[in-house]
């Protein structure tokens, strides 16, 4: 593994991203909360469109986990869900790019084992981590060589329903850990610095924490909704 990810073990990745429908949405102010992440102790970023990394690039010369999120009709993967968005990040290299690795039906129905052997056969310097949501499909996203597993999107799937990441004290990021072969990112509602800090004492690689830290109305609405019924 190269020393530049390398020094992502054991530390904090900011995932800085905002859809067309929120209020801070603008490659401009990414790219500057990017620079506030690091201030604040960041080693790497997750973020959204080629757009977006270019100018995150430009502001921090930390390495980045990218993705592109598009939905299509017909399936409910919108993670990179194509080698259209593939394609588009390569144009900015991010030194990993995040596909959806659950077993949710893709566009075309193209099988995600045929995908990525597609997206490895052209790309075959690039690194590569699995959104999974359950441990069955992070086994399986092992199996089929993904050079990181990320527990992402446990809970937003269908067969994901029910879970819940931090369960148990993370039951489920501990029976991955325990079962396969790749480093394992923590992702997904991990929404304190204790959460954070636990996972990587159970041994994942490296924490992402998104909302919490770059989202404020998700922030403001915690804050609001623990007032609503004071009067």
């Amino acid at each position: 593994m190269e020393e530049k990810i390398e020094k992502l073990r054991g530390k904090l990745i900011v995932s800085c991203q905002a859809l067309p429908h929120e209020p801070l949405h603008s490659s401009f102010i990414m790219g500057r909360m990017a620079r506030a992440a690091k201030e604040g102790g960041a080693w790497g970023i997750r973020a959204n469109t080629r757009e977006d990394i270019s100018e995150i690039r430009l502001q921090v010369d930390l390495p980045v986990i990218g993705i592109v999120k598009r939905d299509y009709p017909g399936s409910s993967v919108y993670i990179t869900p194509t080698m259209r968005e593939i394609g588009e990040l390569m144009e900015v290299k991010p030194e990993i790019i995040a596909m959806d690795a659950t077993a949710s039906q893709r566009p075309g129905d193209m099988p995600l084992d045929d995908f990525f052997q597609a997206a490895k056969e052209q790309y075959p310097h690039q690194l590569w981590m699995a959104d999974c949501s359950t441990v069955e499909e992070a086994l399986h996203a092992d199996a089929l060589g993904f050079d990181f597993i990320g527990t992402t999107l446990v809970g937003y799937t269908k067969q994901s329903r029910n879970l819940k990441i931090e369960e148990n004290d993370f039951e489920i990021i501990r029976e991955i850990i325990s079962k396969v072969n790749h480093p394992v990112i923590a992702e997904g509602n991990i929404n304190t610095p204790g959460k954070a800090r636990r996972v990587i004492e159970l041994g994942a690689f490296s924490v992402v924490v998104g909302s919490i830290i770059t989202r404020p109305q998700v922030i403001t609405k915690i804050f609001s909704d623990a007032l609503a019924d004071v009067f």
